[in-house]
């Protein structure tokens, strides 16, 4: 398609040229030759007009063409502006959606503790392959001490490890500092679980004449004053009783998802009251 400015040069030299054989032809004063001429130029006015019309007829489409492309294009640019802002506003209240479910089940779990709690938020994450500890946004202020033990959605997330006025540090159960004497639900035989990072935990000084089997439930034993009797730590994952030593090795799956934690219970019990 030619360009507005081609049709616009081009019309221009059509209205010269008919200007011209208008003001040509009054110059004949003869009616006869005036007449005559005036059927000349009646005749070459005719079709250039046509082509006149039908130029400005081109660039009034095209024009309107180009004014209609480009509100169009302003359209779809709000329009994507507005797909953008309501995916967003979704993303927020899927968001929503899904803390307010991890709340109610954090809810639900206090509501089974004779103790007194704390829902704490987790705001920092140390991703080191040695130390698997969270921070939560809780702490001295809100009667949290060093020591306290601290429960995730499903089960035991580990224990205080350090507390300032606003932020506590929690030991996550899965570190290799991490031992808690625990039992088994079923047969009710005492180990201690150690953290072994990713792997998960270890239930360490379990002798081999012990019956313990993959799925079997483990919990606190209540034992060292730390975490109250009962509480759930996980299910075991693994059983090899090896010909070499004394004891089974026993890898335990922990109940909370320590990798995903982000809302947490902190329990206010002091040491001293064994369970």
């Amino acid at each position: 398609m030619a360009s507005p400015r081609k049709y616009y040069t081009i019309t221009a030299i059509v209205v010269f040229v008919v200007v011209s054989l208008i003001v040509f032809s009054l110059n004949f004063k003869s009616p006869e030759r005036m007449s005559f001429f005036r059927k000349i130029v009646l005749e070459a006015v005719d079709p250039l007009e046509c082509a006149v019309d039908s130029v400005f007829s081109s660039v009034g489409g095209a024009w309107k063409r180009y004014v209609m492309l480009v509100g169009l294009e302003r359209k779809n640019k709000e329009l994507e502006a507005k797909i953008v802002s309501l995916v967003r506003d979704v993303g927020d209240y899927r968001e929503m959606s899904l803390e307010c479910a991890r709340l109610r089940e954090i809810m639900n779990m206090k509501k089974g503790f004779e103790f007194t709690t704390v829902a704490a938020r987790v705001v920092g994450r140390n991703r080191s392959s040695v130390f698997k500890t969270v921070l939560i946004n809780k702490g001295t202020a809100d009667g949290i001490k060093t020591g306290f033990p601290v429960m995730g959605t499903g089960g035991v997330a580990g224990r205080i490890m350090e507390t300032s006025r606003n932020v506590s540090k929690v030991l996550l159960l899965v570190d290799y500092n991490s031992n808690i004497d625990v039992l088994v639900q079923r047969n009710r035989c005492q180990g201690v679980l150690r953290g072994c990072g990713s792997s998960g935990c270890e239930l360490r000084y379990v002798q081999k004449s012990e019956d313990v089997k993959t799925g079997d439930v483990v919990v606190s034993s209540g034992l060292a004053g730390v975490f109250p009797r009962g509480l759930l730590i996980g299910k075991v994952a693994v059983v090899k009783k090896g010909e070499v030593g004394l004891f089974q090795k026993i890898m335990v799956h922990p109940a909370a998802d320590i990798a995903r934690l982000e809302e947490v219970l902190v329990i206010l019990r002091e040491k001293e009251d064994n369970g």
